[in-house]
């Protein structure tokens, strides 16, 4: 596998909370450069980047970010307004609490509901998969193969720790034909990119592969 399929599978990623419009339009320029899937972003960006890279690039963003536990009603809302400022892929967190309560309805509801906002875009679903045990890992797989998602993602790269090989080799046994893996969090080298595709994993959540290519000095998501 060459870099170039590795850049095609990449989300582009700043989420940082000082994150400003200047090194917002850098990573679009990044990513446009390297032909990168798309652009992971804060919603607060969403309508100037889209504004910015036009039909260039894929805009995504994050929803009910990183803690998940907003209402369904509130991250439904935030979906929309997304959608209708130009984002074209939804990456939503799951109220883990419901998961750790045995929830397992109300959060199947709550992603159809937003994969219902979505239409035709990509919903991808990210379950914190630092926080579970292995049980809740692949209940969440069954999940979200049942509620018709098109991506299980492992982290939001701000809690303990990001994607792990075992949890990539876990997903791939057991998530549905319908569904895909993103791995997000912590993915520092082409070697762990490599790796990663090999398990599974269809989508990198990454900033350091990008600046790996560009030479520059790798820390963040």
């Amino acid at each position: 596998m060459e870099k170039k399929e590795i850049f095609e599978k990449v989300d582009h990623t700043l989420l940082t909370q000082t994150a400003t419009w200047d090194e917002i339009r850098q990573i679009c320029d990044d990513a446009m450069t390297y032909q990168t899937a798309s652009v992971c972003i804060p919603a607060s960006y969403v309508k100037r980047a889209k504004e910015y890279v036009k039909d260039a690039m894929q805009i995504c963003t994050v929803i009910g970010f990183p803690n998940g536990y907003s209402t369904t009603k509130v991250k439904e809302y935030e979906t929309k307004d997304a959608i209708e400022n130009g984002a074209d892929e939804i990456d939503m967190v799951i109220n883990i609490g419901d998961l750790k309560d045995g929830r397992f309805l109300e959060i199947e509801n709550e992603i159809k509901t937003l994969k219902a906002a979505c239409g035709n875009r990509i919903l991808k679903v990210i379950i914190e998969t630092c926080l579970l045990t292995e049980e809740e890992k692949i209940k969440m797989c069954e999940i979200v193969t049942k509620a018709g998602a098109d991506y299980i993602k492992t982290s939001t790269g701000f809690s303990t720790s990001g994607a792990t090989f075992d949890d990539v080799a876990l997903f791939a046994e057991h998530i549905g034909s319908n569904v895909k893996i993103k791995a997000a969090g912590g993915i520092s080298s082409f070697d762990d990119a490599f790796r990663f595709v090999e398990l599974g994993a269809s989508r990198l959540g990454t900033s350091r592969i990008v600046k790996l290519a560009k030479n520059e000095q790798t820390s963040g998501y």
